[in-house]
């Protein structure tokens, strides 16, 4: 067992916080250049960028066969990557349905919508908590919850008039 568990080498620690800092630095740099969508709330492919980022900067740190400018030309990429992507979005509705889900409505007017519910994998304790966090204490036929495109649920009041 060649491998040392607590420590090996002051060069190798200087390098985790030279690389680490300077990695660091350069994301930081880059998200801000690509504006505040790469970190608005997440759809699918928000939340993959945010991952592979994470992973991407670990093994920057971590591996020392990855130099620093690969790493930060990888970041480069996967912020890239995303700033096309919205930016299709934003301009094509197809690819915009291609990308992103639809809102499902799982509660309409009180009662949950047939299979819904167990399609979206959404159980009524998750419903009844975010009415709780919306100040509603109960279901009742003024109310609607929407599963929205980023996983947030949505609560409805229609105020006794449907």
């Amino acid at each position: 067992m060649d491998q040392p568990i607590f420590f090996d080498t002051w060069a190798s620690l200087g390098r985790v916080i030279l690389v680490g800092t300077l990695a660091y630095a350069g994301l930081v740099v880059m998200l801000r250049v690509s504006g505040k969508r790469t970190l608005s709330k997440m759809n699918a492919f928000d939340l993959i960028v945010t991952i592979a980022l994470g992973s991407t900067l670990a093994t920057v740190l971590l591996n020392r066969s990855v130099p620093l400018v690969e790493g930060l030309a990888a970041f480069a990429l996967l912020v890239g990557l995303q700033y096309v992507i919205t930016w299709l979005s934003v301009r094509s509705d197809q690819f915009q349905d291609l990308i992103k889900a639809e809102p499902t409505v799982l509660i309409s007017k009180g009662k949950p919508v047939p299979g819904a519910l167990m399609r979206q994998r959404v159980t009524m304790e998750e419903i009844r908590a975010a009415m709780r966090q919306s100040g509603h204490a109960e279901l009742n036929s003024d109310i609607t919850v929407v599963l929205e495109t980023d996983g947030s649920l949505s609560i409805l009041a229609h105020g006794g008039d449907g």
